[in-house]
């Protein structure tokens, strides 16, 4: 009866430690882009992350914000990065060793590589044979802006674009897209 007793807390304390772990990494959507999320005994964190790779983050942020990998699968990145010379109607074109560099950075770091929360649900919006080349036109980011009007971002002089990250998320080149946190310019701070 003892060993039986015995066997029962010890498949009850198992249970409740992998339900408090289910509980720290589930997405219940509550909170998503929080810097940290705390749930059970196990914190998660919910930002995508600092650029780390520095010839990404020089040859990209020298026109544009250099998007964190995690926004985009692999594939997309893979073309993006095999159609430099028409860069959404740019020549970017880069060194053959930089562009491998940079490459092998965005492959390594694409949603489909990243277990983070942003990675997981920019991933999920994607159809499995879809190959977005624009993060903004990715299901999860119109979810995630559907409520912002028009106005306030491509009718507004100061951001101009929805692909202008850095104009209201003022983290965004930490990697943090905290949405709690956005600032549109010319209003005032973006509340849901």
């Amino acid at each position: 009866m003892k060993q039986k007793k015995y066997w029962g807390i010890l498949l009850l304390s198992g249970c409740l430690t992998l339900s408090m772990a289910t509980l720290a990494w589930t997405e219940d959507g509550e909170g998503e882009g929080h810097e940290r999320h705390e749930r059970g005994f196990l914190h998660q964190a919910a930002d995508i992350g600092p650029i780390t790779n520095k010839a990404y983050k020089t040859e990209c942020s020298a026109c544009h914000f250099a998007y964190p990998a995690g926004f985009l699968p692999e594939r997309s990145w893979v073309k993006i990065m095999n159609n430099l010379d028409d860069h959404f109607g740019e020549n970017a074109e880069l060194n053959d060793k930089t562009r491998l560099v940079i490459t092998d950075y965005l492959r390594t770091h694409a949603a489909d590589r990243l277990p983070n929360r942003f990675s997981r649900s920019m991933l999920r919006s994607v159809d499995a044979g879809a190959t977005p080349l624009r993060i903004s036109e990715t299901s999860y980011f119109r979810h995630k802006h559907r409520e912002i009007p028009a106005r306030m971002v491509t009718g507004n002089p100061k951001v101009g674009s929805f692909s202008n990250c850095l104009s209201c998320h003022s983290g965004a080149d930490n990697g943090s897209f905290d949405e709690h946190s956005v600032t549109i310019p010319g209003f005032r701070q973006w509340e849901d």
